[in-house]
């Protein structure tokens, strides 16, 4: 995504804005702030953005005017005026840290302040301790608009007037989308208090933003992106009173905004440079991206990653070694001397100027082009002429294929979809069209989303009742139905729906005696263990009810595997050995479910392909277990289920409708039992140590916020920086990992878990973990050697042992790496069977490090 947001909390959270921002000595001459401050050390200082400032200090700021920290503070950090100081509405409650600085101001002046004044500052202090409570208002949404890669690329290895072209080309672009939310998204509630389902949601006069530039990655590549913090505090247009932003469509629109963002960008560098773009692959379940044709994709890689300043590095150490000993270091001492050289290369915090970062730059991509990259770059603009479209360049009918085609694809993906969704398709959709100006590009994209949402099946019902015009905006719609909020979906949806329906109330499924089930069920498995109570109860359910479809709900640790054990020993005692099979979502999902049941299990996209080519079906009084079922598609259900049905087979959907859901158009498995009201369910969680830890559990699944505390109150939540909340977790890890425990370290990026990989990795070796000689390059732009664990990232039937496949998602460890770039694997965990050999394709193409 090249627009992302979070919310920023009241408090001193605006600060990090601040930490590169060059000192500003008031003299600047040059047209753009990136020109401005090009040879600073540093980045150029934020600025104001929005219509929202009319109403700021009598009308003192404007857009483009410099911010400066105390303004930051009273505006994000109190929720105040920035010029007067005056509460904005209500300023935000006071936190420790406001006590903090009171105490320290107390502790400086203690012969100024006097009894009665140490007196009062101890009382407000108190006061501030006593109400500030674990939770923090919203100051604000702190969107980050950055620009494609090929766009970075190309910017930052431009000479200095291309580059401030392309910079204005990005902030107007900002600036429009700024716009655009002012006019589409931003909203406030008023009328009845805010938890009564008759509040208004009412237009603002605009939105008050900050706008603070950036260069480059944490990891010193070009990366040219603009924070754009909007204030929560905004004017109600029809009262003129300061209240919140409504915090809902400001998450609901994220994606259409990104979308948009990117269009309005491409239309704008066009027009300014001629330039021409084109869609790419970005692979695994990702959209494609669009590039600017002529910026090559190895020049794009070239910049995504840190490995020049690690070849760098280590050809220094390797230096150093030759000149040290003689003679040039073993193959396994290289690979330590790599490691070394990745640690020390790591990101620092360090501040540089736009000017040696592109001094920095140029000298890269002129080696890897072999030629001088200005005069490159310089050759990628003006290539032809733009062709610009108008709002009447467009035929209606084109607009009217156009919204057919949105909704088929979001139908794809959802079972409901909302109008935000299907303006993200349609910027999808005609992001190869480049327009005259962003107004042009907003009617032709409204048009289609207007074809979408008529080719659409309509949720919401009607407004019955007509509001007076004082509670109607612009647009006719009424202030107590929020913008943009009617469901929509599609009768192929619902048709599907409607079946899986009939077919859980059908009872014409095969079914196992109670006296079989209690039989089972009363002994031990292999592994000595006895049912819990919840567990035989469910499981009896699922034995004797005669659904055609069945549902088995459980949360994490609940017993799930358990119990499904027990049921396939009792159905195949009844109806006889391979009497179940398994189906899941995903190949990795299907093979836990083989190793955990011994059953034969395949995933669903594969079992239905298999079906089409060779007639594959179910037989009479078998039981399909689907696991992981609240990620399996309404559609692949319903194809399943109704063969199922004419097979004389039971359906069981195994899962958890509070977690993850289907990235296709899901929801089935939600719908199912919510429609039941003895829906077979496994209630006591038995994967916890700490009872407190069980219980939390349980109240997060079920969406209660106030449950948070809880994990706040047992020291489980850590707030800080990126960088020191990365590294923070990474040291838990290698923690968990020096005792011997199996820990998971989760990361928001592909980048950012390609960077902890590599950091896990060179410790490892350091530290005498890893012990590899030969490395092979992988996908992921790291190495890996003997010892390594990779994950695997395509299916690969072909590439097997006699126990398993290569799926995408398994993780594997490499026991040998050949000459050709091949290498050879072993299951990692529980998995067992022989080796498998990764071809070097393969392994250069579909492996990252694990």
């Amino acid at each position: 995504m090249t627009v992302s947001m979070r919310v920023m909390s009241a408090g001193d959270g605006y600060k990090y804005l601040l930490r590169s921002v060059a000192a500003a000595d008031g003299d600047r001459s040059l047209s753009t702030p990136l020109t401005r401050y090009y040879a600073e050390q540093g980045t150029p200082p934020g600025r104001w953005l929005g219509s929202g400032l009319a109403g700021l200090g009598d009308g003192r700021l404007s857009t483009g005017d410099q911010v400066s920290e105390a303004q930051l503070q009273l505006l994000v950090g109190m929720g105040r005026d920035p010029v007067s100081g005056e509460p904005l509405g209500r300023a935000f409650p006071r936190y420790a840290a406001v006590a903090e600085r009171i105490k320290q101001r107390v502790e400086q002046l203690p012969g100024e302040l006097g009894p009665a004044g140490r007196a009062e500052a101890t009382a407000q202090i108190e006061n501030v301790e006593t109400t500030q409570g674990t939770r923090r208002a919203v100051a604000g949404f702190d969107y980050t608009f950055s620009v494609p890669k090929s766009v970075s690329v190309l910017w930052g290895v431009a000479d200095a007037g291309m580059q401030a072209l392309i910079a204005e080309a990005h902030h107007e672009a900002v600036a429009e989308v700024v716009d655009f939310m002012e006019r589409e998204v931003a909203a406030t509630r008023t009328g009845i208090s805010a938890g009564d389902g008759a509040v208004a949601q009412v237009d603002v006069t605009g939105l008050i933003a900050t706008a603070f530039d950036h260069y480059d990655s944490r990891a010193g590549d070009p990366q040219l992106h603009t924070h754009v913090v909007v204030s929560n505090k905004v004017q109600t247009a029809l009262d003129g009173r300061w209240r919140s932003l409504d915090g809902r469509p400001m998450h609901a629109a994220v994606v259409a905004v990104s979308e948009h963002y990117n269009a309005v960008l491409a239309d704008r560098l066009t027009r300014t440079f001629g330039l021409g773009w084109e869609a790419r692959e970005r692979g695994r379940d990702r959209n494609p991206s669009w590039e600017i044709t002529g910026v090559p994709d190895e020049l794009i890689a070239a910049f995504s990653t840190r490995s020049h300043h690690i070849k760098a590095e280590a050809d220094r150490l390797i230096a150093e070694y030759v000149a040290e000993h003689g003679q040039r270091p073993s193959a396994a001492t290289i690979v330590k001397l790599r490691a070394q050289a990745t640690l020390a290369t790591r990101p620092d915090k360090e501040v540089r100027s736009l000017a040696d970062l592109t001094a920095e730059w140029r000298t890269r991509a002129s080696s890897l082009l072999g030629e001088d990259v200005t005069t490159w770059a310089r050759g990628v603009t003006g290539t032809e002429a733009p062709v610009v479209l108008r709002v009447d360049d467009v035929p209606l009918e084109t607009v009217a294929a156009l919204g057919a085609a949105v909704v088929a694809v979001v139908g794809e993906k959802r079972s409901t979809w909302r109008r935000w969704n299907l303006h993200a398709e349609a910027s999808r959709q005609t992001m190869g069209w480049r327009f005259a100006s962003a107004r042009d590009r907003e009617a032709i994209v409204g048009m289609v989303v207007d074809a979408a949402e008529q080719a659409s099946l309509r949720l919401t019902p009607p407004e019955l009742a007509s509001s007076p015009a004082t509670f109607r905006r612009v647009d006719g719609t009424s202030v107590f139905r929020p913008k943009h909020s009617t469901v929509f979906s599609s009768e192929e949806l619902l048709a599907a729906e409607d079946r899986l329906l009939s077919r859980s109330g059908t009872i014409t499924a095969p079914t196992v005696p109670v006296v079989t089930m209690e039989q089972i069920t009363a002994r031990p498995d292999s592994e000595g263990r006895m049912l819990s109570e919840d567990q035989v109860q469910a499981l009896m359910k699922v034995a004797v009810s005669g659904r055609v479809v069945d549902v088995l709900v459980g949360p994490a640790g609940a017993g799930k595997t358990t119990a499904m054990n027990a049921l396939r020993r009792t159905w195949e005692k009844h109806h006889g050995p391979g009497s179940v099979v398994g189906l899941a979502p995903s190949a990795v999902a299907a093979q836990v479910l083989a190793d955990d049941l011994g059953i034969a299990t395949e995933n669903t996209a594969k079992w239905w392909s298999n079906r089409l080519a060779h007639g594959t079906t179910f037989q009479a009084g078998q039981l399909v277990i689907i696991d992981e079922a609240s990620l399996a598609g309404t559609l692949s259900l319903d194809r399943i289920t109704v063969l199922a049905e004419t097979a004389g087979a039971k359906v069981l959907l195994v899962g958890d409708y509070a977690q993850l859901q289907s990235v296709d158009a899901g929801g089935a498995f939600s719908l199912l039992v919510g429609d039941r009201d003895d829906a077979p369910e496994l209630v006591d969680v038995h994967r916890f140590t700490n009872a407190w830890e069980k219980t939390a559990s349980l109240e997060l699944r079920h969406g209660r916020t106030e449950v948070i505390d809880s994990y706040l109150a047992h020291d489980r939540i850590h707030d800080g920086d990126a960088e020191d909340m990365t590294d923070g977790a990474y040291a838990a890890w290698r923690a968990d990992r020096d005792e011997g425990l199996v820990s998971v370290l989760i990361a928001e990026t592909r980048d950012d878990v390609t960077t902890l990989n590599t950091r896990a990795r060179a410790d490892l070796i350091l530290d005498g973990t890893l012990a590899p000689g030969h490395e092979v390059a992988l996908h992921d732009g790291t190495t890996a050697g003997v010892g390594d664990i990779i994950i695997s990232r395509r299916n690969d039937r072909r590439l097997r042992n006699r126990r398993a496949w290569v799926r995408n998602g398994d993780t594997w460890t490499i026991t040998a790496v050949r000459d050709d770039g091949s290498v050879t694997i072993r299951p990692t965990g529980r998995r067992r069977g022989g080796a498998i050999v990764l071809p070097a394709s393969y392994v250069a193409e579909h492996v990252d490090l694990g």
